[in-house]
Formats: C-alpha cells, structure tokens, sequence
C-alpha cells in the first residue's frame, strides 16, 4: 500500500517571489528578485509577507550602489541614521560597516537586537555585502518570538509585567574603530531608553521577547543583583540552536531583518581579512505590549 506521505516543499510559491527556509524557525532566502529594480508595489508587500513569516530574509547576487540600497529599504519605511556613526558622503543613510585586516573586534560582534536603547528603536535593517573574508564572517539570527513562547506560562506571565532599562553605554565592549575615531576629544552621552520586556509585533501581533544581551542592562522593576540571574537565563534561551539560523555570505548578498522579531550575531572569526558591509536602517515604533 502506497503512502499518503509526500517530501516537504522547501520552496514556498508566492504569485511574484520564490521563498526557500532556510531553518526550521527563522530565515529564508528570496529568489526571483532585483533589489536594484523600482519593484511593483505587489512585490514589495510579498517580502514584507516573507519576512513577518521568518523574521529575517536573504537575497542572493544583488548589485547595489548605496543609492539603490537605500531607495529599496525606503520602501519598507522612513530611513533613520545610525547613532554615532557617520554614513557615506552622498547617502548619509547608508553607512559602512568594517573590520580590517588588523583590527580584532568587530561591530556589534555580541548577541543583540539594534539600538533599543532608542525612544523608537528601528523596525529593521537591511546589510548588504560589499567585500568579504576568503572564509568567516557568518551571522548568527535567533527568532525572539519562539524565545518567549517556549517560556512556562509563569515565567511569560511575570516577564510582561517586567519593563527593561536598555543603556547604549553597555555597547562599549563591541565598540569599532570608526566608533573611536568619531569619539576621539568628544564626551559620549549614553543613550537610555525604557521598553516592556514583552513586546507585541506591530504587525502581526505576535508577542516576542525583548530582552537583549548587547543593551539591556537590567529590569526596572528589579535591582541589578535580582535581575542578574533572570537576564543570565535569558540570553542563554534566546539563543538556542533550535531557535537560530546561520547565513553564509557570499558577493552581492543582503540580509534584511525583523528588529522586533529577531536578534543577529556577526561571528568574528576572520581575522587577518578585511570584510565590508553596507547597512541601512529602517525606522520603527516604540514597542508596546497590549495585554490580552
């Protein structure tokens, strides 16, 4: 007697893209695009689709002047600066992201959702690779809606009534080299924000959690000594390997990502190389958390 079981699909047909998934709970890879096209609007609402259902979404072979980098990511909403880092002369949006060969820390190289240390903390970003390492230079990304969900119905009750202090001060150990430079003679303020620990999704309305090992620095409602242990337990459950994908970056290729969804990880393992990327960001909300 024959089966009824048939292979899964790893190709999603959507009626303008392909998507292929590339793990089990976050990551996708979009085919069938030109990001340096002025695309119809029924594409771009296909990739904003693609990306609410896997959180983080690849593009392979692009070729991209910054110009053209920006003019696409404005298509998912107003581009925003990087704090404290300038961006190329002519498209003050995009901005470069370096490591060379002599240098031994990476930007941004720790577990980390973008800057929400911000009032409105991005809604996503878009990277874009320019010139890469003959080996390295992966990033990691986890899905923060399975790190909440996978949580015990206590915990997950207790964490939404939790509001996180967020600190760009607690940055300082991924800090660049352009970062220094720009600094050198210049007083830093250290940029505060407070958000729920919980967020919903402004557009789905799945929850996720908030937490997050680069710039939370403590809950509010906690001391730093009570809240220590539970942010600990945290970070290490985000993080696991269920809940992650791993992308392997090749000329022309361009990860554009979820910031309330997900967090990335660049893994800083090529050092001796020079690796250059070109990032946009993308504006966002303040998160909230509406209780059911």
């Amino acid at each position: 007697m024959l089966s009824d079981w048939e292979p899964p699909k790893f190709f999603n047909e959507y009626n303008h893209i392909k998507v292929k998934r590339l793990a089990g709970t976050i990551g996708a890879e979009i085919f069938g695009v030109d990001t340096s096209e002025d695309l119809d609007q029924d594409v771009i609402d296909e990739i904003t689709e693609a990306l609410n259902e896997h959180h983080v979404i690849f593009f392979r072979d692009q070729n991209l002047e910054p110009k053209r980098q920006a003019a696409f990511a404005a298509r998912f909403g107003a581009l925003i600066p990087y704090p404290m880092v300038k961006g190329l002369d002519g498209s003050d949006e995009v901005v470069p992201v370096v490591k060379n060969a002599d240098e031994r820390v990476n930007f941004g190289g720790i577990w980390h959702a973008d800057t929400t240390y911000l009032e409105k903390p991005p809604m996503g970003a878009m990277l874009y690779a320019v010139e890469l390492p003959p080996y390295g230079g992966d990033t990691l990304f986890a899905n923060m809606h399975m790190a909440y969900e996978t949580l015990s119905p206590s915990l997950q009750g207790y964490l939404e009534t939790l509001t996180l202090m967020q600190n760009s001060a607690k940055a300082e150990v991924t800090r660049t080299r352009e970062d220094r430079i720009k600094e050198d003679g210049v007083e830093r303020k250290a940029l505060i924000a407070e958000h729920p620990a919980v967020i919903k999704h402004p557009r789905t309305g799945r929850k996720a959690l908030y937490v997050n090992s680069g710039h939370t620095e403590r809950f509010k409602e906690l001391t730093l000594e009570e809240s220590e242990p539970l942010l600990k337990f945290l970070y290490a459950h985000q993080t696991r390997p269920e809940f992650t994908c791993r992308f392997n970056w090749t000329p022309g290729s361009m990860a554009f990502w979820d910031n309330y969804a997900s967090q990335h990880n660049p893994i800083n393992d090529y050092h001796g190389f020079r690796r250059v990327m070109h990032r946009v960001t993308i504006a966002g909300e303040k998160p909230t958390l509406i209780k059911d």
